[in-house]
């Protein structure tokens, strides 16, 4: 396995401007994963990591030595791509091995690596099935198993589970993770799903069009964002997000709500600053008080058995999402009084970076 360092990678198409400089370190045996929207250059970047883009400016760096200008089938690399990419016309035992037989290894060490690799992802059985025979899940499987078998010296995923119906991704999902544990390879993961980047990562590498915005583990960049972007991208449902004015010391107003939320500010606020206000869903308390931080008129109620999401409405704000556990009463139209807890709410500046508390 291997270390890869990244210095101020810039890729462009002519005029178009895809990467601004990345930076980045990932240890021997991490599994790093990029999340970000579609556009943001988490594919790219990848790409250009394999070998199958060229860099614009930059460095790339694998165990200290640079690649840029190495073909990709030089750099010792494994890439499992959004498509199988798998060969109909062979077996799965010959779709795993056809890499092997091209790097000229000798029959009996292929079949040592194939059916190592086959019984790590439960294919032992399926061995001599064409893919046309095997299942989604599976299919994608044959194409993890064949960049095992390489032995790389890093595995790179490029939204692999993307094709997969909903159980399946939890599924393979699961068994990615499981792989990884055993193998302990160096391992970078591309989705635009933040689940599959929460789940499955050592680190989070947060990109949007085309620069680091954060990176952290998954909850570190869950439980304290850099900004407002990170803060609404990380986390399902999406924390909400309330436009706020400060109006006293450790206090401040949202939206057009007529009464002073008391709370801790940081440093540097003055009366009259304009803040944003995030609260995740699970922090906010359904009560009885007069004294609430917030009312809100319940527009939809889903019931998912072992928890319940409201949705609700008031004037000057955006929709707000409340997470509660277990099964409620709630109908829509209800009138409800919320209270934020005082110790997971988070504060934005007017350009958006996250301001903590005293």
């Amino acid at each position: 396995m291997a270390e890869l360092k990244l210095v101020d990678i810039k890729k462009s198409y002519g005029a178009a401007k895809i990467l601004h400089g990345i930076d980045l370190d990932i240890a021997d045996g991490e599994f790093v994963v990029f999340v970000g929207p579609s556009g943001c250059g988490k594919s790219t970047l990848l790409r250009i990591i394999a070998g199958l883009e060229h860099v614009s400016e930059g460095e790339i760096l694998i165990d200290g030595h640079s690649v840029v200008g190495v073909p990709a089938s030089d750099r010792g690399l494994a890439m499992v791509f959004q498509s199988y990419a798998l060969y109909p016309h062979m077996s799965v035992f010959k779709n795993m091995a056809f890499a092997l037989e091209n790097m000229g290894l000798g029959r009996q060490e292929i079949d040592q690596r194939v059916r190592r690799a086959a019984q790590m992802l439960q294919l032992t059985d399926y061995l001599d099935r064409k893919p046309k025979a095997l299942s989604g899940g599976q299919r994608q499987r044959v194409a993890i198993g064949r960049a095992i078998v390489r032995d790389p010296k890093i595995f790179l995923f490029d939204e692999p589970l993307s094709n997969l119906d909903a159980e399946l991704r939890v599924a393979t999902r699961k068994e990615l993770a499981a792989l990884h544990g055993q193998i302990g390879g160096t391992m970078i993961y591309v989705t635009h799903d933040q689940v599959e980047a929460m789940t499955l990562a050592d680190r989070i590498v947060v990109l949007r069009a085309g620069r680091i915005e954060q990176i952290g583990t998954p909850l570190d960049v869950y439980n304290r964002p850099a900004n407002l972007f990170v803060a609404g991208f990380i986390g399902s449902p999406r924390m909400n997000l309330l436009p706020g004015r400060v109006v006293g010391p450790d206090a401040i107003r949202i939206g057009n709500e007529p009464h002073m939320i008391a709370m801790p500010l940081p440093e540097g606020l003055h009366v009259d600053d304009e803040i944003t206000l995030g609260v995740r869903p699970e922090h906010m308390d359904v009560t009885a008080r007069d004294d609430a931080d917030l009312a809100i008129t319940l527009d939809l109620v889903e019931h998912l058995g072992g928890e319940t999401y409201l949705y609700g409405s008031t004037p000057g704000l955006a929709q707000i999402t409340v997470k509660q556990d277990g099964q409620t009463a709630y109908q829509r139209g209800t009138r409800l009084r919320l209270h934020f807890r005082r110790d997971a709410f988070h504060l934005f500046d007017v350009a958006g970076r996250a301001l903590r508390a005293n």
